[in-house]
């Protein structure tokens, strides 16, 4: 066990959880991209892994950004366990529909990662509160 109670393999901390809110905005999304970077490094991601959860993180939190509500914040909320790395993103939205799965930015999302879903969930301050989660994982 480490100082703060998580439990370590081979100097990776296991079953950390990080959530940052940003304002729904495309210039936020490098906070984002970074925090990725670094929970990814820290999980033992190769470089090139790395690189591949940066372009993944900033295509889901771009396609939420672009439907989210005037003045909406993004939550995006980041699991890591040994050579795992997941993200939840959210916002605000007067859409009812999740994200569609046909498009070119989707298909590279599903192409950066191993598991990836979008829905949608009724939201007190607007119509609905769109959602996307991946998980990328590092053999």
């Amino acid at each position: 066990m480490n100082p703060r109670g998580r439990a370590q393999e081979g100097g990776l901390i296991t079953g950390s959880t990080v959530e940052v809110r940003v304002d729904a905005e495309l210039s936020q999304l490098f906070v984002l991209r970074s925090l990725a970077a670094a929970l990814a490094l820290r999980q033992d991601f190769d470089l090139d892994e790395v690189e591949d959860i940066k372009l993944a993180v900033d295509e889901l939190c771009s396609a939420l950004v672009l439907r989210a509500r005037d003045g909406e914040v993004l939550r995006c909320r980041f699991d890591t366990s040994p050579h795992s790395v997941g993200v939840e993103a959210s916002v605000g939205s007067d859409s009812r529909r999740p994200i569609a799965t046909d498009t070119f930015g989707w298909r590279v999302l599903a192409t950066l990662t191993d598991e990836l879903t979008s829905w949608t969930e009724p939201d007190h301050s607007s119509p609905s509160r769109v959602f996307i989660r991946m998980t990328k994982t590092s053999w």
